[in-house]
């Protein structure tokens, strides 16, 4: 067996079906530079309720609308929009955090 020495290498021993899987582009913020959303668990002023808080967005409030309803029904509860950040009530960082990068963005 020969010796792999590059990425190519690897590639060759792939089957033919995974080799053409699409790559999501990632989302760009106003700057040309990847948007890095952090994913965070709040209670602070909530009297002890938690909230999952998804910040660092860089779109236009109609794009972060469709994302957060995205999310709320991924998570299968309530949330908002407030100042670019989304609110999802509960602990729902891991489902929040598969979904985000799906869409194409980086999430810390």
């Amino acid at each position: 067996m020969a010796k792999l020495t590059s990425l190519s290498d690897l590639a060759s021993l792939l089957p033919e079906s995974d080799k053409n899987i699409p790559q999501t582009e990632q989302k760009k913020g106003y700057d040309g530079k990847p948007q890095i959303l952090k994913v965070v668990l709040d209670s602070k002023k909530r009297r002890g309720k938690t909230v999952t808080v998804i910040s660092g967005f860089q779109s236009k409030p109609s794009e972060l609308e469709a994302i957060a309803q995205t999310l709320k029904k991924t998570c299968g509860t309530g949330g908002q929009v407030l100042d670019n950040t989304i609110e999802i009530q509960g602990d729902h960082r891991q489902k929040a955090i598969d979904k985000l990068k799906a869409m194409g963005y980086t999430v810390k």
